[in-house]
């Protein structure tokens, strides 16, 4: 299984995935520093300062915001062989298919974690050069900032993870990145506008992404804009508890799904 984990760090490492990653990872934190330098104020609607707590989950929320990132990252690494024709060769090299596919989900879920701790760095370095900059202190202590940071570095290798399924299932890579793209950009947020649906929302990843961040600001302008009271997000524990069942059934399905299904198409 290490040899075949140490494979996947090859594959990564020698295309320029990693690097689009990097970037990605990078440009994330230093947006967050932006935004800060900008700040919430004079975002449209304005927003509570820098120098206050809901300012500051604001911008930490933001770089929550961005978990489809790793996500898409992690669904190329299944659906990018199936487009390329390289699956055949890694079925060949490991004929027992749940092996690979598990050394995938190990290998991603650490480079996404590898990316949520570089882009929480970056953004949390950009927090607070930002607040000196500005003469403030920050709404938070630097250790609540640390803590909900480092809950975001995981919650990003959650979302890797699930990228991995999602590429699992539906092997084309265009329509695995459009449904990868759509579902954390759309779907969710659309859930937010169905009464009696809604009440969903807390249960999804972005809703117990929002619950381990304490980003309310979405929620709260979808009911300011449908006249509707904001849905209640899951206490920071439980928001959690709801992702790592979301990374234990991703990982089943990864490698279950796939194994009765031929690999040429």
């Amino acid at each position: 299984m290490m040899t075949l984990v140490a494979a996947e760090w090859t594959r990564l490492t020698s295309t320029r995935l990693w690097l689009w990653g990097l970037l990605a990872a990078l440009g994330s934190g230093a947006l967050i520093g932006l935004a800060a330098l900008v700040g919430p104020e004079n975002f449209t609607p304005p927003l509570p300062g820098l120098e206050t707590e809901e300012g500051t989950r604001v911008l930490l929320g933001l770089l929550g915001f961005t978990v489809f990132a790793p996500a898409l990252l992690g669904t190329n690494a299944v659906a990018a062989e199936y487009r390329h024709g390289t699956i055949t060769a890694t079925a060949l090299f490991a004929p027992r298919r749940w092996t690979w596919l598990a050394a995938k989900l190990a290998a991603y879920t650490v480079a996404g974690l590898a990316y949520g701790l570089l882009a929480t760095a970056v953004a949390g370095g950009a927090l607070l050069g930002a607040a000196a900059l500005k003469g403030v202190t920050l709404g938070l202590p630097a250790g609540t900032v640390a803590v909900l940071l480092g809950r975001i570095a995981l919650t990003m290798a959650v979302y890797t993870l699930l990228g991995v399924a999602v590429g699992a299932l539906l092997r084309n890579q265009v329509l695995a990145l459009l449904v990868v793209g759509a579902y954390f950009y759309m779907v969710e947020t659309a859930l937010m506008l169905v009464p009696g649906v809604k009440e969903l929302y807390p249960f999804l990843p972005g809703g117990a992404t929002a619950a381990l961040t304490g980003f309310t600001y979405l929620s709260e302008a979808v009911a300011t804009q449908t006249g509707t009271s904001a849905t209640a997000l899951l206490p920071a524990a439980a928001g959690g508890a709801v992702l790592v069942a979301y990374a234990l059934v991703a990982a089943a399905v990864a490698v279950a799904a796939p194994l009765r299904r031929d690999i040429a198409r």
